[in-house]
């Protein structure tokens, strides 16, 4: 409508008519290039400061026998992390760790780091953490290391938080095993197979049995070991479970030797199932 009388006006006034509607026309195309690019680059902007859904702080051993582990599971959780849009930090040591710092996480990763030597703002830091559950917690493998070593003593706390278990033998020269999910419908346990196999672990025993003060989710079927060893639990062997008593979403997986059980689709998605629930409060 406007158009249009500004055309008439300008054709009363000499100006071609056709002449303008192409002039228009390419000022008005202009404008609706430059909106569609800034309404482009206004979601590409969007896109690439999106907020991450939670925050991921995970501990990992800088030495050892569990440093190719911990180096596999860095890069696959990398990736996850960038996939599913959540952050993930990385540290190797406990002397960071106190109140202020753990604010900023949703959830803890304990990656084959035992629970000793740690400073001691770091334990209380963790305790009032998991207790209050301020944070969802994964444990794996080394987490479950759990006695008086190299001259430190048994961290009592966290002695009771893995199922009042203290640590007593593993295998050493390793072993395959099938693995007996427990509870198929916990949601840790989704889309995993009803026992899948791990092809290389070291399978500690403890000096109990933690299921009485524990929910377990998953076992071990000892019977599968291959080659076959003496050091056992002597039957009900759990080797995931969670530990109701306390605030914080927990789990702990045993399973964390080997870089290979990144190769399993099942290991993958078990540990993919463990960051999404613990880190919902």
């Amino acid at each position: 409508m406007v158009v249009n009388q500004f055309l008439f006006s300008c054709v009363n006034i000499g100006v071609n008519k056709l002449a303008l509607a192409k002039f228009i026309k390419r000022v008005l195309m202009k404008k609706i290039f430059l909106l569609l690019f800034c309404g482009f680059s206004l979601c590409m902007a969007n896109a690439q400061t999106k907020v991450p859904r939670f925050h991921v702080i995970a501990l990992y051993e800088n030495g050892g026998h569990h440093i190719e582990y911990s180096k596999a599971a860095r890069v696959w959780l990398d990736k996850l992390a960038a996939d599913s849009n959540f952050s993930i930090d990385y540290i190797q040591n406990t002397d960071s760790i106190d109140d202020k710092f753990l604010s900023k996480y949703q959830l803890f990763i304990q990656l084959d780091y035992a629970p000793y030597a740690w400073k001691d703002k770091a334990v209380a830091a963790f305790e009032k953490y998991i207790t209050e559950g301020r944070g969802g917690w994964i444990g794996f493998h080394h987490a479950t290391l759990i006695g008086e070593f190299d001259g430190y003593p048994m961290w009592e706390w966290f002695h009771q938080f893995m199922g009042d278990i203290r640590f007593k033998s593993y295998i050493a020269t390793f072993a395959k095993a099938t693995v007996d999910v427990e509870d198929k419908q916990h949601p840790v346990m989704k889309g995993v197979s009803p026992t899948f196999t791990v092809e290389k672990e070291e399978w500690y025993t403890y000096d109990k049995d933690p299921r009485p003060n524990v929910h377990v989710l998953a076992t071990v079927d000892e019977s599968t070991y291959d080659p076959n060893s003496d050091i056992k639990m002597g039957g009900d062997h759990p080797v995931v479970w969670t530990n109701l008593n306390y605030k914080a979403r927990n789990v702990y997986i045993f399973m964390g030797h080997s870089p290979i059980l990144f190769e399993s689709k099942d290991y993958r998605t078990l540990f993919t199932n463990a960051i999404f629930w613990a880190a919902v409060k």
